[in-house]
């Protein structure tokens, strides 16, 4: 009995190793879809980016980057592109097929892939963006976060992405269409943003659809927009509570799941097109419609009606009105809000920026009434509180041996006498003893380490409290991408030791210079591995010639400056 019991686990396990292989061999791989890659599928799935039915063959890609059409000669203006790895690329099996899945592991959808090409990324930002700066972010997105290959192909829907907040406004275009004609709506005109909304915005847009005679359709982005802007959710509540202004029955807000390229005047005529999709027949562009604002010397990417110039151009082509606006300024003597243009010379003018606004808000100042209405007012200072009520990080970068640790140790005692926000400190060595004890020291695992530290400071800062970070942080790539993220929602102060690598070795306590220069360690910065000086860091301190009572000092008294804490 026992023989046979044996031999029946020994062909069990015969079995099991078959039905295995056979599993093995007949699955897909599969690519993990980035935040950007989610949303340009769900708009592909639900009919957002018709006449797409996939991600961009490169004989399209190649069009639409020089043409901004389709091979079939459809007018397109922006490549919609999968992009993955040289290693994803060779474990594609013969039957091409691409596993599509969410960062939870969800299959999304099949992939059926004709086409997988490198693509000439820098040709790509010139035509689309109208620049190879990496200032643009979509430029720098592009160069910096795709990955080397594009592969191109229809789509099969398997599932639709699941969300848990505002699920009453996320309208696809069936449903929106359906909407529309259900309340026997057929001229509707729609309103991109990806900014909170005011008075002036409210005035714009209701006079839009009120001289044409069409139902507003508010139809803010809601996937990724420019990095630092205001996000989604308290946009949206800032929305909803707009909404409560236009005359009722005139206006509809509806999500849209859209990762914006900030590609300005191309990026408008894809705006425009997608409304269409949504069912829209007329469509508004203000000044600088899905521009990033201006190179660091302050020329604009965009001129300010590009947009509107281009657009145009193909309205009647695409089946879409277009509905051009110059910008809208308050009138303090009539309180009322009129287009600049027709403002007879002379009259007093007023508005608010997008950088007055912030420094309004992180200063704790009234937000003036003919500017926003005050419920709006209200979410914006929920969401962001004033300086002396906000988390933050300091970041201190510098070669090893500039006094990274030491500084930052003391800091965070000191601010503990200071100031009651809870603080956390993390140090380059715990940090890699306890989060990255897995990576090495090449350039890709220093710049994995330091965005995880990065990302935990941003979780520390955005919830109201500080974290002191002490690395070396050697490549400003690094330090940009933890600067945009943590600075959207906290403070961000960038500590530059700028302490010489002379000095640095002379004060080599752990002997680390000495080993690196014997050869005994590899990607030592400064010696084998490049430091890059930081752009512009908020402090620069030389730690060779100020004792550390001084340093702390002039931290201290930056952060009283700015308003983090104290009197001033």
């Amino acid at each position: 009995m026992m023989h046979m019991l044996k031999k029946a686990g020994q062909l069990g396990s015969i079995l099991l190793g078959i039905i295995l292989a056979v599993q093995n061999a007949c699955a897909h791989p599969s690519h993990v879809l980035t935040q950007r890659q989610m949303c340009d599928l769900e708009l592909v799935m639900n009919g957002g980016f018709a006449p797409l039915t996939g991600f961009l063959k490169k004989i399209d890609y190649d069009s639409v980057v020089e043409n901004m059409r389709l091979a079939d000669g459809a007018v397109w203006p922006m490549p919609i592109t999968l992009d993955v790895s040289e290693e994803a690329v060779k474990k594609i099996h013969e039957d091409n097929v691409l596993e599509l899945r969410s960062p939870d592991g969800t299959l999304m959808a099949t992939m059926a892939v004709e086409d997988a090409w490198q693509p000439d990324k820098a040709k790509e930002a010139l035509c689309v963006y109208g620049t190879t700066s990496l200032e643009h972010p979509g430029v720098a997105y592009l160069m910096n976060k795709t990955k080397g290959y594009y592969v191109g192909g229809a789509v099969t829907k398997v599932a639709m992405p699941t969300y848990y907040d505002f699920v009453d406004i996320r309208r696809t275009p069936q449903e929106l269409k359906a909407y529309f004609q259900d309340n026997g709506i057929y001229k509707v005109i729609a309103f991109q943003t990806r900014n909170p909304m005011h008075r002036a915005h409210l005035e714009l847009t209701y006079r839009a659809a009120k001289n044409v005679g069409a139902h507003l359709l508010i139809h803010p982005v809601v996937g990724l927009t420019k990095p630092g802007d205001v996000d989604y959710r308290t946009r949206v509540r800032c929305y909803k509570k707009l909404m409560a202004h236009y005359p009722q029955g005139t206006a509809t807000l509806s999500l849209l799941p859209l990762a914006m390229r900030m590609a300005g005047p191309r990026e408008a005529l894809w705006h425009a097109l997608i409304r269409k999709n949504y069912g829209c027949t007329h469509f508004i562009i203000g000044r600088d419609h899905a521009g990033p604002g201006s190179f660091s010397n302050g020329v604009p990417f965009y001129g300010p009606y590009d947009s509107q110039d281009l657009v145009m151009k193909y309205a009647v082509e695409i089946g879409m009105e277009i509905v051009p606006f110059k910008e809208m300024v308050y009138i303090p003597d009539t309180d009322s809000y009129e287009q600049v243009d027709q403002v007879p010379p002379g009259v007093k003018t007023l508005n608010i920026s997008g950088t007055q606004l912030r420094n309004i808000l992180n200063n704790g100042l009234e937000i003036p009434s003919w500017f926003t209405y005050p419920e709006v007012a209200q979410e914006l200072r929920i969401a962001y509180p004033p300086r002396n009520k906000q988390g933050f990080t300091i970041f201190f970068t510098g070669l090893s041996g500039s006094g990274k640790s030491t500084i930052a140790n003391a800091l965070a005692v000191k601010l503990n006498e200071l100031q009651d926000r809870p603080i956390t400190l993390l140090d380059g060595d715990i940090v890699r003893q306890y989060l990255s004890s897995e990576l090495g020291f090449s350039k890709e695992h220093r710049a994995l380490n330091v965005r995880r530290v990065g990302f935990v400071a941003n979780e520390i800062s955005k919830n109201g409290g500080i974290a002191i970070c002490a690395l070396i942080a050697p490549y400003e790539q690094d330090r940009k991408h933890n600067r945009d993220m943590i600075s959207a929602r906290a403070g961000y102060i960038e500590v530059y030791l700028s302490t010489s690598l002379a000095d640095c070795e002379e004060r080599d306590v752990k002997g680390l210079y000495a080993k690196a220069r014997a050869g005994k360690i590899e990607n030592f910065t400064g010696i084998t591995d490049p430091y890059e000086v930081p752009i512009k860091p908020e402090i620069t301190i030389d730690t060779a010639k100020v004792d550390i009572d001084q340093v702390l000092n002039l931290i201290i008294n930056h952060l009283k400056k700015e308003r983090y804490f104290g009197d001033e």
